[in-house]
């Protein structure tokens, strides 16, 4: 997986953001379905949220629906290309400040204000390092009954399985077969693999936090193969303090493929509204 270094340079220059992110909807028919038929239900408890802050938005397409449910949203992103394509998009929304940070630093956001921390699709390639150094912050920047939703990596669980189809030593045919009928994953979606649900949980718990709940999914990948998780904590003095919640999802995907469906009716490019 790429550094904090190479990510930034990825991301500000060799990547084509000529999709704005949306490209990465395609599998729930668009990011308006994506957002109202995966994200919102599991996200509905914690908002509207007087302040939020969205870690790695990209070009915003998640942005676009975070704006609605706060009175001050912060973003923060590695990449200066990001941050100034969201601060021209989003120009007519004065609650919303914009910050590019060092992949680390959490610096810029007021300490005991955050209600709600947001980041979907973006930190599943953030190593362990950037995930740890975002969880300790984030212990003085949540208000008291504040939350942080993460969707990161668990890749790591099934390192063993990735590193070794990816050896050079095996002939390249086979393994392209292999692909071709199911039998091997055909890509690890860039994860992290120093990345697990249950590091994330230990992180959370080191940094004097609790977590709420863990919901480990597919991506794109066998319903065996969960290679991310979704991870919410809180403070521990917080009113969502109880039993830390699992759930082994196995069926992520099938989701995804139920809401792609809907959207044949009713997705905004559907009803020919753009989204």
């Amino acid at each position: 997986m790429a550094t904090v270094g190479e990510n930034r340079s990825f991301w500000d220059g060799e990547y084509d953001w000529r999709d704005e992110g949306h490209e990465w909807s395609v599998a729930w028919g668009g990011a308006d379905m994506q957002w109202f038929g995966t994200i919102l239900p599991r996200l509905h408890a914690y908002v509207p949220a007087e302040t939020i802050l969205e870690i790695a938005p990209g070009f915003g397409r998640w942005t676009s629906y975070l704006k609605g449910l706060c009175d001050r949203l912060i973003l923060v992103d590695i990449s200066k290309k990001c941050i100034d394509a969201c601060r021209e998009k989003f120009a007519s929304c004065f609650h919303i400040t914009y910050h590019v940070n060092d992949g680390y630093s959490l610096d810029m956001v007021p300490d005991g204000e955050i209600d709600l921390v947001f980041s979907f699709d973006s930190l599943v390639h953030a190593e362990k390092d950037v995930i740890k150094a975002y969880v300790s912050q984030l212990a003085s920047k949540l208000s008291k009954d504040g939350v942080a939703f993460i969707h990161h990596s668990n890749i790591g669980q099934y390192e063993r399985y990735f590193r070794f189809w990816q050896k050079d030593t095996l002939p390249k045919g086979l393994i392209n077969w292999l692909k071709e009928k199911g039998v091997v994953e055909p890509t690890d979606h860039w994860r992290a693999y120093s990345m697990t649900g249950s590091l994330m949980r230990q992180m959370v718990e080191e940094a004097g936090l609790f977590c709420i709940s863990q919901e480990y999914i597919n991506w794109g990948t066998k319903p065996s193969r969960l290679i991310d998780c979704i991870t919410v904590f809180s403070r521990k003095d917080s009113k969502w303090k109880g039993p830390t919640r699992t759930f082994i999802n196995r069926d992520f995907m099938k989701e995804a493929y139920h809401i792609s469906s809907l959207s044949r009716l009713y997705s905004l490019s559907s009803l020919g509204k753009g989204g």
